[in-house]
């Protein structure tokens, strides 16, 4: 579908651009970006401030400042938008760190060379007319307790009301700053919370849509599901605004993505259950059922396999036939 130059906003189950007219966003994340996440880049998966650490211990702050700046300058290009827009993919997430943007110890102070690159993201999506999802993909504190939150396993976010004042602060910051970006598609809150109380999610969820709504009426808000993004119930008729979209991640099952066992075959038995198209369907049609009744839309921001060859043919049954339910859902 031809993208026009015009905000997205949601309407019913849909999102739409300006005209109205249905947007179905194609995309990717642009992983390991602007937080570094180990399975992604090859290594061990630890702490991004962990990696960091170690490394100016070793080699120095001045050096390690150094190689995050080739890094950022490298590991993503320009290049890389135009080959999404080549592609005909339409939308990518970004995900980022908040210590991009705000160190620990300097809170509300936002750091230019941060800034750099968000801006940049957002001067290619548009070049290339493709939307981007800013993705607070590790917030002050740590929403869930792993490492690709930043965590050294405590989630803090939930425990001090210190840590979420300066995520209010932040997306204020981020939602002022790109409020008349036609090309930004949203802001997706926090990847994958955890707390076994729900409650505590969704109040800091309505606490930074009145933020972010406070300066930028415009953008659509992703909201992720509990549990890694996977449970929606506690969003379910509790969110007022009227421009936001339920988020999932999709990677069941989990053996078989990210490879926990070695030589497990899709189709086929993967712990006690044997995995096909079919079951694969029934695991999504719970969400698109939400979908239908909330009149919300759903989007998927993560699916997908870590996969230990991209010519292993039993990977790319999986994501074919995931992407044919996508397409059936829309």
């Amino acid at each position: 579908m031809k993208i026009t130059s015009s905000f997205l906003h949601t309407k019913r189950d849909s999102i739409v651009n300006g005209r109205n007219e249905k947007v179905i966003l194609r995309g990717l994340n642009l992983g390991g970006w602007l937080m570094m996440e180990g399975y992604i880049l090859g290594g061990r998966n630890i702490p991004e401030k962990e990696f960091k650490r170690g490394f100016a211990s070793r080699f120095g702050k001045k050096e390690l400042k150094r190689f995050s700046c080739l890094y950022q300058d490298n590991f993503v290009t320009e290049a890389d938008f135009k080959l999404i827009a080549d592609c005909g993919l339409n939308c990518v997430r970004v995900p980022f760190n908040h210590r991009l943007l705000e160190e620990d110890e300097r809170s509300y102070k936002y750091k230019k060379e941060g800034i750099y690159y968000l801006d940049k993201v957002v001067r290619l999506c548009d070049k290339y007319k493709i939307y981007c999802i800013l993705d607070l993909h590790a917030v002050q504190g740590s929403q869930n307790e792993d490492w690709h939150s930043d965590s050294s396993a405590k989630a803090w976010l939930w425990r001090r009301n210190e840590y979420q004042k300066r995520c209010l602060g932040l997306w204020e910051f981020i939602a002022d700053r790109y409020k008349d970006e036609p090309y930004v598609a949203g802001y997706d809150i926090m990847n994958e919370p955890v707390n076994k109380d729900p409650s505590l999610i969704l109040n800091l969820y309505k606490r930074v849509i009145k933020t972010i709504r406070s300066v930028d009426e415009k953008h659509i808000v992703f909201l992720e599901g509990n549990m890694w993004a996977q449970e929606l119930d506690f969003l379910r008729r509790n969110i007022t605004d009227n421009n936001f979209v339920y988020s999932i991640h999709f990677y069941v099952p989990l053996e078989f993505t990210f490879n926990f066992s070695v030589g497990l075959i899709y189709p086929g038995k993967i712990g006690r259950r044997y995995w096909s198209k079919s079951t694969l369907k029934n695991v999504l049609l719970r969400y698109y059922r939400i979908k239908k009744k909330d009149d919300i839309p759903i989007y998927v921001g993560e699916f997908g396999q870590n996969s230990h060859c991209m010519h292993y043919p039993k990977e790319f049954q999986w994501l074919k036939d995931v992407l044919e339910i996508f397409r059936e859902f829309e």
